[in-house]
């Protein structure tokens, strides 16, 4: 009797864990299926990364120096592709917040599926798109001049953690969104991304900064990732000595694995208390 018990236990955590995978990739599937109906705003999220790369790469990049005298866009681009994994985070939480604002997230919570599929297709496909936001910035980073110099597996590490800072920020997006409930205070967070993101390393050395600012950059965790990424793609990087500059590849794993420990439990208790 215990052996058949355990069987059909053994056969629900199956069944949950199919039924969880297929609904998840069902909600992957319905934003694909939104992008196809609003490819506008898929491309417009594309361009923003080129456009701010060509624009630091060829308006200011002749006045921007790099320590040991490297060249300004291979250490400009890696900075470029951080931003564009953070940036991602007011998109994720203007979707989320239009699904709350017309109920759409309550009719699938009435439905039998996994709790937390809808947040799961949320964050598989924007992942996917960051994939191809990664592959046009450095594209075009290629045809600007970028080269990695590593090794393919060290590329490979790289694209690693770029996509581990995306799916971090996703997390805390799609926390953000359910906490605020409507896209116009999306702005509000977006406002707040911009500083934490110019008060990194991805368009300049803190050593180029004033004393407390660049200890700020130094620990902010979009910088060790870019420090990580610059070391792993062969790319100029900075110059500090400081703990944060030395361990930046275990600050650029540690930052992000931080935020989805404390964001995912706090997205999926959300979601799972939404009108109640």
């Amino acid at each position: 009797m215990t052996d058949v018990r355990e069987d059909r236990a053994h056969e629900e955590t199956s069944g949950d864990a199919a039924r969880w995978v297929i609904d998840s990739w069902t909600m992957t599937r319905r934003e694909f299926a939104r992008w196809a109906r609003n490819p506008a705003g898929v491309l417009l999220a594309l361009f923003f990364p080129v456009m701010m790369l060509v624009m630091f790469a060829l308006f200011l990049g002749g006045s921007m120096t790099v320590a040991g005298g490297g060249d300004y866009t291979e250490f400009l681009v890696p900075g470029l592709l951080v931003l564009t994994m953070a940036f991602g985070l007011e998109g994720t939480m203007t979707a989320i917040t239009r699904d709350l604002g017309r109920g759409v997230l309550d009719r699938f919570r009435s439905l039998p599926m996994a709790p937390t599929a809808v947040l799961v297709g949320r964050g598989v496909a924007d992942l996917l798109e960051s994939v191809a936001a990664l592959l046009i910035v450095l594209a075009v980073g290629f045809a600007l001049g970028w080269r990695w110099h590593g090794t393919l597996s060290a590329a490979l590490g790289a694209v690693g953690l770029l996509l581990l800072l995306r799916a971090a920020m996703l997390a805390c997006g799609i926390w953000l969104g359910l906490v605020v409930g409507r896209p116009e205070l999306v702005m509000a967070v977006q406002i707040l991304v911009w500083p934490v993101a110019f008060t990194s390393s991805a368009f300049a050395s803190p050593e180029s900064m004033p004393g407390w600012l660049g200890a700020v950059a130094e620990w902010n965790p979009m910088s060790a990732t870019a420090t990580a990424v610059r070391d792993l793609f062969g790319n100029p990087g900075v110059a500090g000595t400081s703990w944060a500059a030395e361990h930046a590849l275990f600050l650029a794993v540690l930052w992000p694995v931080l935020l989805l420990v404390v964001a995912c439990p706090m997205a999926a208790g959300r979601f799972r208390s939404l009108s109640r």
